[in-house]
């Protein structure tokens, strides 16, 4: 049984980590580079990166479970506990926070694209800050990989 959680461990560090770099990274930009229609690319773009906040949030559940079992209350002292509460935080942010308010703003620009509205500055700036958190969560995915086997010790 051990084999299988840990099995799982790194499977749902995967799916998480390698679904973040995906989606932003290859995904979205091809959208953008291959849609004619923008505000199509932008609205497919977000329910990918909401789904991948969903992931995020699920599989960080499952890794503190896991290694809440695996380490009881010693948990608190390991990085790779820090490092999923953190990407599980800011996957919540984008999730509960940021993409509620930009969606928000482009209802509030209809008829017209958002970009092409008078709202198009806080727009521009919402999603400035969401690209870059973003960017920061992949990258402490990219060290939560590097660290996970130290997780599973």
């Amino acid at each position: 049984m051990r084999r299988i959680s840990e099995a799982l461990y790194l499977f749902v560090i995967t799916l998480w980590v390698g679904g973040l770099w995906a989606v932003g990274y290859l995904v979205a930009p091809v959208l953008f580079s291959q849609l004619a229609d923008r505000q199509l690319a932008g609205m497919l773009a977000g329910k990918l990166f909401a789904l991948i906040a969903w992931i995020g949030l699920g599989a960080a559940a499952y890794l503190v479970v896991f290694l809440f079992a695996r380490w009881g209350a010693r948990l608190f002292r390991l990085a790779v506990f820090w490092l999923v509460i953190l990407m599980a935080g800011m996957a919540a942010l984008q999730l509960f926070g940021i993409q509620p308010l930009m969606a928000q703003l482009k209802l509030d620009a209809l008829p017209r694209e958002v970009m092409e509205s008078v709202l198009r500055d806080r727009f521009a700036t919402w999603h400035g800050v969401s690209s870059i958190l973003y960017l920061m969560q992949s990258l402490l995915g990219l060290w939560l990989v590097l660290w996970s086997a130290r997780g599973t010790r």
